[in-house]
């Protein structure tokens, strides 16, 4: 069994639930600590702690990372008790404002869509059926069971390419980005998963279907927050499963930016390469992210675990200029995002595919798809 150490800065994210109950009891500008600690606090680590180039053994046995695991399996039953509590709690407290309720909802589902729902994606690419059902509870503790299924079955098969809704077109700002995917990937999602069932011949109101265990997890949610807080506990909870989902697609926004995969023709592309992926080496939001940010080998290793993840040459893989706390803000505001990436874009696309002319097609999603 592995020393604690190595892993111990992955557990920076158990800082975090004692801020949300410092917040709820005291109020005031202590609200404002959640969301503070997720993307200033890890920004400013970042400056201070430079970049790791360092690639760890991939062959590493399990249980050499014994510690690295466990903080991914406990934080279900750590963000579901601190739910409990809040939920219980804050429609009661006579200290906080509605504001003040809403706010503290709103740092709650920063943290739920940053740890919670970016834990969950570590979980679900696991074999193990443990990790798969926490997988399944933390998105249903955001009401969006269905990214499960939209991202084992049509992100992964489909990046880069029209297919895959949450592959942020060129120019695309941040906000007609997230009204689309919420439009889009339940749907791609159903329907990936009726294809899956029909090619074992079975109708997609099969029990197979997962969309049944989704409804019913994110049902059993809603009711407990009804049960806990009322009509108020039930508003502030929707909130929290908003913001986070919000968080979520603020990354999925960044991931993969303008970064296209060739057409070969009648809708076929080419592989997915690590240059079909957004980077960034920084230590902190590392750390925080459980190395998500080496993106690149999470899509040729999907089940790779996240203390072995590699990084890529520049030449190889693109690199961000900062981590991915600092680029969601900026993501927030388009016309700042777009200053910072579109020549990154432009430079990318020379650099890997001089021969193409017109990018119409690719900016726009207009390129023919197969099936």
């Amino acid at each position: 069994m592995s020393k604690l150490p190595p892993a111990l800065p992955f557990w920076l994210s158990m800082g975090l639930p004692p801020l949300a109950l410092l917040a709820m009891t005291q109020g005031g500008w202590t609200i404002a600590l959640m969301p503070l600690a997720t993307w200033g606090l890890f920004s400013l680590l970042d400056a201070l702690t430079g970049l790791n180039t360092d690639n760890p053994d991939p062959q590493t046995p399990e249980p050499a990372l014994t510690w690295h695991r466990t903080v991914t399996l406990i934080w279900f039953p750590v963000q579901l008790a601190l739910l409990i509590t809040m939920l219980w709690y804050v429609p009661r407290a006579d200290h906080l404002s509605p504001g003040e309720s809403i706010a503290l909802f709103f740092g709650m589902g920063v943290v739920s869509g940053t740890i919670g729902i970016n834990y969950s994606h570590e979980l679900m690419h696991q074999k193990s059926r443990l990790e798969r059902w926490l997988a399944d509870l933390l998105l249903a503790s955001v009401l969006y069971s269905h990214f499960r299924s939209e991202h084992l079955r049509v992100h992964h098969l489909h990046v880069g390419t029209p297919r895959d809704p949450v592959t942020a077109r060129y120019n695309e700002g941040f906000h007609r980005f997230f009204a689309r995917v919420l439009r889009s990937c339940p749907r791609s999602a159903w329907k990936a998963e009726v294809a899956m069932l029909n090619r074992k011949d079975l109708p997609w109101h099969d029990p197979a279907n997962p969309f049944w265990r989704y409804v019913a997890l994110q049902a059993g949610f809603l009711s407990l927050a009804l049960a806990l807080g009322g009509w108020v506990g039930l508003g502030l909870f929707v909130v929290q499963a908003f913001t986070a989902i919000w968080q979520l697609e603020l990354v999925n926004y960044i991931e993969h930016y303008g970064l296209t995969r060739r057409h070969l023709g009648n809708g076929k592309y080419e592989h997915v390469l690590p240059r079909h992926s957004w980077n960034a080496e920084h230590r902190a939001s590392n750390w925080l992210l459980i190395n998500l940010q080496r993106h690149s080998d999470h899509h040729y290793k999907p089940d790779r675990r996240f203390p072995v993840l590699q990084t890529y040459p520049k030449d190889e893989a693109p690199q961000l200029p900062y981590g991915y706390p600092l680029m969601t803000m900026a993501a927030m505001v388009p016309p700042l995002w777009k200053r910072i990436m579109n020549k990154r874009v432009k430079a990318w696309r020379k650099r890997h595919y001089p021969d193409i002319a017109d990018w119409h097609p690719y900016n726009k999603a207009l390129n023919p798809v197969s099936g």
